[in-house]
C-alpha cells in the first residue's frame, strides 16, 4: 500500500468521525398550548323577570336560549373569549321533584363513558333555601361541570358547561378551573322569587 494512502486513512477516519459526531439529532418537542389570559373576577347581578336571581361574571354575557325547544327562563351564560357557555334551564316543581332530580343525576352520570372520575359536591344554604350538587366531570367529557339548585318545593335550576371545541382536558384545564369557580359563585348567589 502506497505511503500516501496509509497517511490518508487516519485523516479520512478523523473527518468521517467529526462529520458524524457534530450532527444534531432532532428531539421531538412536547405539544404546547397557548397561554390563556384570565380576567379579574367580578360579578354582575341577573335580577330580571326570571323566577330566580343569580350573579354572573362581568366577562360573560347573558343570552336567551335560542333553541326551538327552549322553555321559559332558559338562558346561556356565554364566555366569548373562552368559546364556552353555561346552559341554564329552569323548571317549576309540581310534585315531581324526585323525577327531576333523577333525570338530572342521570344526565350528569351519562358522561361516565368519557370521564376519568366524577366528583360531586353538595351545596346547602339553609338561610336562602338553596340546595344542590355540583358535578365535576374529570376527563374528556363534553360537559366538564354540571350543577343544579332547588328549594325542594317550587324551583329547580340546572346548569351545564360546554365548550365550542373538542374536549381536551389538558388544554382546557385552566379555563375549566376558572369557570368552575364562577359556577360555585353562581350557586352561592341563587335567590328564589315568589312571583316571576
Amino acid at each position: 500500500m502506497p505511503a500516501y494512502i496509509k497517511g490518508a486513512i487516519p485523516v479520512l477516519l478523523v473527518i468521517i468521525f467529526l462529520s458524524t459526531a457534530c450532527r444534531e439529532h432532532p428531539t421531538p418537542k412536547p405539544r404546547g398550548y397557548f397561554r390563556i389570559e384570565l380576567p379579574q373576577k367580578e360579578y354582575l347581578r341577573l335580577d330580571s323577570a326570571m323566577p330566580y336571581a343569580i350573579d354572573y361574571p362581568k366577562y360573560a354575557r347573558i343570552q336567551a336560549d335560542p333553541s326551538p325547544t327552549a322553555e321559559p327562563y332558559w338562558i346561556n351564560v356565554v364566555f366569548p373569549s373562552f368559546k364556552a357557555r353555561i346552559h341554564i334551564t329552569y323548571k317549576e316543581i309540581n310534585d315531581n321533584l324526585y323525577e327531576i332530580l333523577e333525570d338530572n343525576i342521570k344526565l350528569a352520570y351519562s358522561h361516565v363513558v368519557k370521564a376519568d372520575a366524577i366528583d360531586d359536591r353538595i351545596f346547602m344554604d339553609d338561610d336562602n333555601n338553596v340546595f344542590g350538587i355540583v358535578f365535576q366531570i374529570k376527563g374528556d367529557a363534553a360537559s366538564p361541570v354540571q350543577f343544579f339548585a332547588t328549594d325542594s318545593v317550587k324551583h329547580f335550576l340546572r346548569g351545564a358547561l360546554y365548550f365550542q371545541a373538542r374536549p381536551n382536558k389538558d388544554s382546557l384545564a385552566p379555563v375549566i378551573n376558572f369557570i368552575t369557580d364562577d359556577i360555585f359563585h353562581m350557586m352561592e348567589s341563587v335567590r328564589w322569587k315568589t312571583h316571576p
